[in-house]
């Protein structure tokens, strides 16, 4: 369970550390819409998503198993944050990530990071995909301007209170939002090494400003960003409240460890390495532990940010220190800016990780899969839109589980009946 970090930096060299402080930036950059972006969909304050990219991210760079690993709030949170702040209000989801902290902490010390294995590939591209369906419908509501009240938590509810609000579309709201599209896609295409994220938020919202369009901003909606971390405390715990919100922070747990490990193992690919599973899952413990002391949502590894880091040049977990740091610093300087950035943008940027997230190139192979593993990944991606992750996660794994015995042929044990 030794960081990475220990191991890279023995023989570092200065040529390196440029490599890294140069793709760290390069993150960072991408990192804070984003950040912002989650934190609102999750329905916390955008200062949240910066706080958690900080102190999560550097965590888990400073601990983690894998020599590029970028971590902070990450999309597939959304849904679960969402729940957990609407049923037990902020305070809820703070001592629930604590508990899901301490639970990847003993999950890690236990060596349970190799367990990732027995999860069924389609379990995990059905719960993926599902989020992804979440996550773009609570977009909708920004995109085009809809004048609503606080969305329901639960997908069906929410489609309901969008339609009924239908006749209040905002066509100046949501020809920004299709304007922002347009740029991300166009940037992310012609300029694929560029921060392309930033620079269209930049110019969407410029825009706006200049132009002093009456477009909602989270300057006008939630007021000024504060320019700085706050100071750590532990949430009000007790036992009640524990055995109420184990559940969701048993699937916090899961998610932080199934997206970690798999990013991580996508890093490996790119890089021709090899992570360390079980450091990794004791990082994103600690990780979700400094992170809930400062009041930020749950983190966890973080693929699109990981794979940029590589694509810039990152070389070793210092690439991911050095984009907690930039992400403070600006932080503390340009906080203020940040009042500027256009909702339907950042909306934008949200549907665009949405897509990305569902991964529409992998379903031709998504379907020419075996009937069961089809089955399996409807089933999980209907129950995680329909119902809620823990139900997607415990059916998908078990019946996962129950095809792959079966497929191995296992003979059952002798049944003899038993008089009751």
């Amino acid at each position: 369970m030794k960081p990475k970090l220990l191991t890279t930096i023995r023989d570092y060299s200065l040529s390196q550390f440029r490599g890294d402080a140069l793709a760290g930036i390069t993150v960072a950059l991408v990192a804070i819409p984003l950040s912002l972006a989650i934190a609102i969909a999750s329905g916390a304050s955008p200062a949240t998503g910066l706080i958690t990219a900080i102190v999560g991210g550097f965590m888990i760079s400073l601990l983690g198993g894998s020599r590029v690993q970028i971590g902070g709030p990450t999309g597939a949170f959304i849904v679960v944050v969402y729940g957990v702040i609407a049923r037990h209000g902020y305070e809820g989801l703070v001592l629930a990530t604590l508990m899901a902290g301490a639970i990847l902490v003993l999950a890690g010390l236990l060596k349970a990071g190799n367990l990732i294995e027995l999860v069924p590939e389609p379990v995990v591209n059905g719960f993926t995909i599902g989020i992804a369906v979440i996550i773009g419908s609570s977009q909708f509501k920004d995109f085009l301007g809809l004048k609503t009240a606080s969305l329901p938590a639960d997908f069906l509810p929410k489609m309901e209170v969008l339609w009924a609000a239908r006749g209040s579309l905002d066509w100046l709201a949501l020809g920004t939002g299709l304007a922002a599209l347009l740029l991300i896609l166009v940037l992310r295409r012609a300029f694929p090494k560029w921060p392309g994220l930033i620079f269209a938020m930049a110019a969407i919202s410029g825009a706006v400003a200049l132009l002093h369009l009456p477009v909602d901003t989270i300057g006008s909606r939630y007021g000024a960003l504060s320019g700085g971390l706050p100071m750590p405390h532990l949430p009000e715990i007790t036992l009640a409240k524990m055995r109420e919100l184990l559940p969701s922070a048993l699937v916090i747990a899961f998610l932080a460890a199934i997206e970690s490990l798999l990013s991580a193992m996508v890093a490996d690919r790119m890089i021709s390495g090899s992570h360390r599973p079980n450091a990794e899952v004791m990082a994103q413990g600690w990780a979700n532990i400094s992170s809930a002391l400062f009041g930020g949502l749950p983190a966890t590894g973080a693929i699109a940010r990981t794979a940029t880091n590589v694509r810039a040049g990152g070389q070793t977990p210092v690439a991911g220190l050095v984009h907690a740091a930039a992400i403070l610093i600006i932080m503390l300087v340009a906080a203020p800016l940040a009042g500027f950035l256009a909702m339907p943008a950042l909306a934008a940027i949200l549907l665009t990780t949405a897509w990305n997230m569902s991964e529409p190139h992998k379903w031709p192979q998504y379907w020419a899969a075996p009937i069961s593993d089809r089955i399996l990944l409807l089933l999980t991606c209907t129950l995680t839109v329909l119902a809620d992750l823990t139900t997607a996660i415990g059916v998908g794994v078990a019946l996962g589980l129950a095809m792959r015995l079966r497929e191995k042929g296992i003979e059952s044990l002798p049944w003899s009946g038993r008089d009751l």
